[in-house]
């Protein structure tokens, strides 16, 4: 018998980018591989910070769908969700406890009236979501695996977004209380699951991001797929490509772009949505760079082309961002050979990634003078090793398949059955974290 599978969280696909790809990807593969799935989230929102035209009459209102996989299909529960087109502290906290409370009444049905699943994925953000996969685990002993993709109350306190430090308290201390009932606990880099395991004072499992290095590959003819994108052949393009929101500091493009006027060929592209896009748009024009183009989001089927054409692509955050997120841009530009130019604190997992496999230009986030000399040198010099080096760091690490048939075999297939984690004695069950080296060893 198929064991049943629910994720909870409130980005899934046909979002484009970001954790909506990932969790979407993970249940078609889970689908593909003999599990039967089944998903509560809201409706697809980013990164445009707005509900996509083919769901906007549903919006409101609870709905359900089927999503057709090769060799079966995935049930997707839509909730009624706040989306807030221009995001702030309260307006995202809003957000967050608009889907708590819908999801919340969708899971009771379910409870109620579905037959049982054996597993409860929650996905942070939102880090509350996870009161409902201890509910679920509670009423009907499944197992509870909660995977965060993002330090959701660091990030709000470091970015002040909540200025409150009472709130801020509260919101850790509700926090561990779902790490203390969850069974398996993942998170994406290997910074991330040090700072998680001193919050939870357990054990963290390392389930990183992926990318599809069948769909996403190097192209060698780059001055033809400029062409094709409307440019010359001879112009030298700076990239940036994902989400366009607070914690990314794209404004250093632009001053980047101011620096870097006088040559000619080389042009600054920015791709993407989200709820700074306008103002960086007004500062473009303020600052009168017709060496900047905003791009909307590309079809799937160019995006091979898209990120093939860039001579240099740009993963940029502020500093407070630090290890709280890992870039998940980065994995697809690795994949396409790219050369990624990355704003990183050393110390932290993303540098020391970069750093040991050579797959990258590091500098240090929020400055200025570093980005511009950096880019200069990024699309005046030979850095072919740099591109060969990232392809095969995502063939060896960051390969969907070789990821998803680890975090099968490790978790799903690893002895954590439901039946025998009743909720009394979840603490005392050994979870192991999966090292670098121990994915290594899967991945072959």
């Amino acid at each position: 018998m198929k064991k049943r599978i629910l994720l909870i969280g409130y980005n899934y696909h046909p979002e484009p980018t970001g954790i909506g790809k990932y969790s979407g990807e993970m249940l078609v593969w889970l689908a593909q591989n003999g599990y039967d799935c089944e998903v509560i989230t809201s409706y697809p929102y980013y990164p445009q910070w707005k509900v996509q035209d083919a769901y906007a009459g549903k919006k409101n209102r609870f709905s359900s769908e089927s999503q057709s996989v090769a060799g079966g299909e995935i049930r997707v529960h839509r909730c009624p969700m706040y989306v807030p087109a221009v995001p702030s502290g309260l307006k995202r906290m809003l957000l967050d406890l608009s889907f708590l409370i819908s999801a919340f009444l969708k899971l009771f049905q379910l409870i109620l009236f579905s037959k049982k699943f054996d597993y409860v994925i929650t996905v942070v953000p939102s880090f509350q979501i996870g009161l409902l996969g201890v509910m679920y685990k509670v009423l009907r002993k499944a197992v509870l695996l909660y995977h965060i993709q993002d330090l959701q109350i660091e990030a709000a306190r470091d970015l002040k977004m909540i200025k409150s430090e009472k709130v801020i308290n509260m919101l850790f201390r509700l926090e561990k209380y779902i790490f203390n009932k969850a069974d398996v606990i993942s998170s994406i880099s290997e910074g991330m699951v040090d700072k998680v395991r001193v919050k939870a004072q357990k054990e963290v499992l390392l389930f990183p991001n992926w990318t599809d290095c069948e769909s996403f590959y190097p192209i060698t003819n780059r001055g033809r797929l400029k062409e094709e994108f409307g440019f010359k052949s001879s112009d030298k393009i700076v990239l940036y490509s994902g989400a366009i929101g607070e914690k990314q500091g794209l404004e250093a493009i632009l001053h980047a772009a101011k620096a870097l006027k006088p040559q000619k060929n080389l042009k600054f592209l920015i791709c993407g949505s989200g709820p700074y896009k306008k103002k960086l748009c007004q500062l473009a024009d303020e600052l009168s760079l017709e060496n900047v183009v905003f791009y909307p989001l590309q079809p799937i089927e160019k995006f091979n082309h898209f990120l093939n054409m860039a001579d240099v692509h740009l993963v940029i955050q502020k500093s407070s961002a630090g290890d709280l997120v890992m870039p998940s841009k980065l994995t697809t530009v690795l994949g396409v050979g790219g050369l990624a130019l990355i704003t990183a604190h050393k110390g932290t997992t993303l540098h020391s990634y970069v750093s040991k496999h050579k797959m990258g230009l590091l500098i240090e986030p929020e400055n200025q003078e570093a980005l511009n000399t950096a880019l200069w040198h990024a699309v005046s010099e030979d850095n072919e090793a740099l591109r060969q080096s990232a392809r095969t760091y995502a063939e060896e690490f960051l390969s969907k398949q070789k990821i998803m048939e680890a975090y099968d075999k490790k978790v799903l297939k690893g002895g954590l059955e439901p039946k025998a984690l009743p909720a009394a004695a979840a603490k005392a069950v050994p979870v192991s974290s999966v090292s670098l080296r121990e994915l290594r060893t899967a991945n072959r």
